[in-house]
């Protein structure tokens, strides 16, 4: 479930795992596959300092596309992409199966059908600036801020990985962190 984080220029934002069944994360109205994350910040642990990215990712202009999570949740309001994705794959009946799927990278086909209608793909900027504040598709964090987004993806988000088993993306994301130079991720883990 997306939980909510400050940033330096929208206040709180969404950002989040918003299906157990799927690996794709939303970052207010941008959504982008946590594999996908996890390269990014391993593609950053490897520069030295300040460094300027562009990547792809889907961008859903309309909010009334994004769809209404919580209705989805419950089961009685299946709007917009969120909504098709809960018809897809609802929520668990059994609050005990409510745990993020390790494997959710295996429905990405099906995501990517379902975002294509309502989204436009698009470059969106990740960047670390030389004030020491780090850009996500014009969202900016604090480094502190920035770690914990990451430590959400680690961690398997709100409700967490099902019995801790994490994606190996994820595991190498973690190592090239423990590992890098770069002092943006001092301190991340």
């Amino acid at each position: 479930m997306p939980l909510s984080f400050q940033s330096e220029n929208h206040g709180n934002i969404a950002f989040g795992f918003f299906n157990i069944e799927s690996d794709m994360l939303l970052l207010e109205n941008i959504f982008f596959f946590a594999d996908d994350f996890c390269d990014w910040i391993t593609q950053m642990a490897q520069e030295k300092e300040i460094f300027k990215f562009e990547h792809p990712a889907f961008i859903i202009e309309n909010p009334q596309d994004i769809g209404d999570l919580m209705g989805a949740i419950h089961g009685v309001h299946f709007s917009g992409f969120i909504g098709d994705v809960y018809k897809l794959f609802p929520f668990p009946q059994d609050p005990a199966g409510f745990k993020q799927n390790p494997e959710g990278y295996r429905t990405r086909e099906q995501i990517t059908a379902t975002i294509h209608p309502r989204a436009v793909q698009a470059q969106i900027t990740l960047e670390y600036n030389e004030n020491g504040k780090v850009t996500v598709g014009g969202f900016e964090f604090s480094k502190l801020n920035f770690h914990e987004l990451i430590r959400y993806v680690w961690r398997g988000g709100y409700p967490r990985f099902k019995d801790e088993i994490r994606p190996d993306y994820i595991i190498k994301m973690k190592q090239e962190l423990l590992n890098c130079s770069n002092p943006l991720f001092d301190g991340v883990f």
